[in-house]
């Protein structure tokens, strides 16, 4: 049977509910052994997707270590970005530290979507402001892959070769009030207008080409 064309704009799933949470317990799993345990461990999350993930990932240690908590927060990259000149109106996005800072700590950055690697150097220079980790570590959902800095992922849910001018998007349910999803598109805007393109932190569309 002939395969039906993929209309302009259209996106197909690449990674569905369930799968999401599987990526996010192996990245807890992965954090866990390769830091010996969480001692010392603080996850930042950048928003605005970035922060439900850490919170999800920390809850997973947690609970895989018997603890109650870990300490997590949100570190906002806003005025740190390569390209507030050509879009000055960002909204300044919120930085919560856990009580003891990130001095002599193991920080695990944690984003949705790692894409050009230009929002993580942000994210150094803002945590270069805030203190002095031991060490900093990325752990994001997916990497799509076309680096423009020399930057890494530790921990990665999903590799997913793309195109440069595709989409990639990123839905969960705290921010979106949808089934997390992970889904990628040809770039072309669908005939609804459809939402957000889910990049590497808060606001989509300008988001996912950074």
């Amino acid at each position: 049977m002939a395969t039906m064309p993929t209309s302009p704009g259209a996106a197909r799933q690449v990674l569905s509910d369930s799968d999401v949470a599987r990526s996010l317990t192996r990245i807890a799993h992965e954090i866990l052994e390769r830091n010996h345990g969480s001692d010392d461990v603080v996850l930042l999350g950048i928003p605005t997707r970035g922060v439900p993930l850490a919170e999800r990932i920390a809850a997973r240690m947690a609970a895989t270590e018997g603890r109650e908590s870990l300490p997590v927060g949100a570190l906002d990259i806003t005025m740190y970005r390569d390209d507030l000149r050509g879009q000055p109106t960002r909204t300044l996005g919120l930085t919560t530290l856990p009580d003891g800072g990130i001095d002599d700590k193991v920080v695990v950055l944690v984003d949705d979507v790692l894409f050009s690697g230009r929002t993580i150097r942000a994210a150094l220079d803002a945590l270069n402001d805030l203190g002095r980790p031991r060490a900093v570590q990325l752990a994001v959902l997916v990497d799509r892959g076309h680096r423009e800095l020399p930057i890494r992922a530790d921990f990665v849910g999903k590799n997913l070769p793309t195109a440069r001018a595709e989409r990639v998007r990123v839905q969960l349910a705290e921010t979106d009030r949808v089934p997390d999803s992970v889904t990628i598109s040809d770039g072309t805007p669908s005939p609804a207008g459809a939402g957000r393109a889910g990049g590497t932190g808060t606001a989509a569309g300008a988001e996912a080409q950074r």
